[in-house]
């Protein structure tokens, strides 16, 4: 009898199951299988064929081991470095091996719809180097030999990152080599498709949730037998596409935390690259504006590491001038009608579109009113499922958790004291919208998040409207921070960022730094002289004073002093557990139990290991699920992972609880 070892799509034991593998199918490993489990059939993947049963390390009797049903599909399978990286995946982030790769798979169809490239023209030569990026460019091209490396694109914003990319990618495809080009979000796949286009013949295949699962099933079998060159531009799931004849992982905006997967298995997309450029031995490039912290540390301290940086703009640009706006001067002089905007920041907007110009104007909050509170008895909405404010929203007249999707008609009155004036708290893109409404009403003010954009289609739209100057005022959140070229906008107006520097997180002056210095780099980006406008209580903060300089390294002198003395990342390694549970009771009982176990482990094996915890996450009570959280930091990462895996193997919930473990939290819940 021969056996075989399925990772199964369940979390039962581990996702890692045996079966019996009979002859008439003609199994391999790395097939997609129909098995059983219980009383019904999932998909599985084959690890491991021709085992004895000796050989299974398995307490299951002989007897009781079914055979292996079916096929899933013939159309594709895994190759060798496919499994390895996914079981690197599922080892580092502790998550079940199988869940993990059908997690990732598209949707097996018998019947897919044909999958049509968008066609590279290759119309233009490649724009003209300057000596800057053609010292890069060679650089780079000399150290480009078949083997794995890394590279780091430090580019102010405007830098022409994107024609060095244009460049080796070329080279790339002269070689008959394919490329992934990973963008960190789907609102970028624009613009690149159309550049890319333009400057290269080559088949384009965009890769991000617009794309049906059918098209996604055709791409898969596509590219896994393609022998021809393509490039790939997509979202942090493209990365386990399987790509016939990879040359280069081009990793942009290398810093963003879209890269970072919440639900699910928490990976990183970008460390993920460099993994798998790693496995298959090429080279992967990342580049950033303001790359993180982590990053930037780790080829600043190896000598043998790649970095390249630009420090000017392209097109006699210059980085823009920035203003901080004190919100704190001159209230009592206030306009309450063009609250939250200052008489001054009218007046620039006024000037900027006599000339012309379009503004942009971001603050990272949607709806019209953070939330609504009674003036009278200071009863605030809260979510019925959910510990968090109701968000007011004008235009549908509704309030709205940001997190379910619990939602109710605007009140009238306080349903505690019965009075009639309820106070709308704080702003969002709605009312900015609105404001410049009543102020400019003969322009058109656009709106750019993801109330108004609810679709892949709205949001080539509204992009190619603002390209064409038929919006002459964009009000949009992060969805419009990253990498976009806007060629007439030379004033950006920030709002609301000192909520960020407040956030209780050891990563919150990198992520304002970082947003800041993008979004004012979406400004005077072909020559003009630009300006930004940052609205602030606290403009003594030493992030805008940075972000003010367009200093990059005395922000991280200063950050790389405040991580050390703290002992967070670069200089230690964390991971979060997270206990979630219907029952409030029963996931702080839990939680009190596993923290004495986890510190009893910490203690008698892992005494380099710190637990802090347990506590309440952030927002305590999602979706009728409460959760308590760890933080486990450590110098010695095999000793936090020894630590997560003796957990999973030996710990045994008493309670109804669902534990997940995220390794390099990109964000402390």
């Amino acid at each position: 009898m021969k056996y075989c070892r399925v990772a199964v799509n369940s979390p039962f034991n581990d996702s890692l199951l045996n079966y019996i593998q009979e002859d008439k199918w003609g199994f391999a490993e790395g097939d997609l299988v129909s098995v059983p489990l219980g009383r019904r059939t999932i998909e599985g993947c084959l690890l491991k064929t021709n085992l004895s049963f000796l050989q299974l390390d398995d307490s299951i009797s002989e007897e009781k081991i079914k055979p292996i049903e079916a096929f899933l599909t013939r159309e594709f399978k895994l190759s060798s470095e496919e499994i390895l990286f996914y079981q690197w995946i599922a080892s580092y982030y502790h998550y079940p091996l199988g869940k993990l790769i059908f997690d990732c798979l598209p949707r097996i169809l018998k019947k897919p719809h044909k999958l049509s490239a968008v066609k590279g023209m290759g119309a233009c030569p490649l724009p003209t180097m300057t000596s800057g990026q053609t010292a890069i460019w060679l650089k780079i091209r000399k150290e480009i030999d078949g083997t794995f490396k890394k590279f780091l694109l430090h580019g102010v914003t405007g830098s022409g990152k994107t024609i060095i990319y244009l460049n080796l990618i070329q080279e790339m495809l002269l070689q008959n080599k394919s490329v992934l080009f990973l963008l960190p979000e789907i609102n970028l796949t624009p613009q690149f498709i159309q550049t890319f286009s333009e400057y290269l013949k080559v088949d384009i295949y965009p890769y991000n949730s617009s794309i049906s699962n059918s098209k996604k099933y055709e791409m898969w079998k596509t590219l896994k037998n393609k022998n021809e060159p393509s490039v790939i531009i997509g979202v942090r799931s493209s990365i386990f596409l399987p790509i016939n004849n990879l040359g280069l992982i081009i990793v942009d905006e290398e810093h963003d935390h879209s890269f970072k997967q919440e639900d699910r298995c928490p990976y990183n997309a970008r460390d993920l690259a460099i993994k798998k450029a790693s496995l298959l031995s090429v080279p992967v490039i990342l580049g950033s504006a303001t790359p993180s912290v982590e990053t930037y540390y780790h080829f600043k301290t190896k000598a043998d590491e790649n970095y390249f940086s630009l420090k000017e703009r392209v097109n006699q640009s210059k980085l823009p001038f920035i203003e901080l706006v004190d919100l704190r001067k001159n209230k009592s002089y206030e306009n309450p009608e063009i609250w939250p905007f200052k008489e001054h920041s009218i007046k620039k907007i006024q000037e900027a579109l006599a000339k012309n110009e379009q503004v942009v104007v971001f603050v990272n909050r949607l709806g019209y009113a953070n939330y609504l509170q009674c003036s009278a008895c200071g009863y605030q909405f809260y979510c019925p499922n959910c510990t968090i404010n109701l968000k007011y929203f004008h235009k549908k007249n509704e309030i709205q958790c940001q997190y379910c999707e619990y939602t109710d008609k605007k009140p009238e009155i306080c349903p505690q004291c019965s009075n009639l004036n309820i106070l709308q708290i704080g702003f969002g893109t709605e009312k900015l919208q609105q404001v410049l409404k009543k102020v400019f009403p003969s322009k058109t003010i656009g709106r750019f998040d993801r109330d108004d954009v609810t679709t892949f289609k709205k949001l080539e739209q509204r992009l190619d409207d603002f390209h064409q100057g038929k919006i002459d005022v964009l009000v949009g959140t992060q969805m419009l921070s990253k990498g976009h070229n806007f060629k007439n906008v030379n004033l950006v107006l920030i709002f609301g960022v000192d909520l960020q520097l407040n956030f209780p997180d050891f990563r919150s002056n990198e992520r304002a730094y970082q947003l800041l210095t993008q979004i004012s780099g979406r400004s005077g980006r072909f020559g003009k002289d630009s300006e930004v406008l940052i609205h602030t209580l606290a403009p003594e903060n030493r992030v805008y004073q940075y972000v003010k300089d367009h200093d990059f390294n005395l922000f991280y002198d200063d950050e790389i002093k405040l991580r050390k003395m703290s002992k967070s990342p670069p200089y230690s390694k964390i991971a979060i557990i997270y206990v979630t549970s219907q029952k409030q009771k029963d996931v702080i009982e839990e939680a009190e139990l596993m923290g004495d176990f986890l510190k009893n482990l910490a203690e008698k094996f892992f005494n380099d290991v710190v637990i802090l915890g347990p506590r309440t996450a952030l927002i305590e009570k999602k979706v009728n699920k409460y959760t308590w959280v760890f933080m486990l930091r450590g110098e010695n990462i095999n000793n936090l992972h020894n630590l997560l895996s003796t957990m999973k193997k030996k710990y045994i919930p008493t309670k109804r609880v669902g534990i997940k473990i995220d390794v390099d939290p990109y964000q402390i819940q």
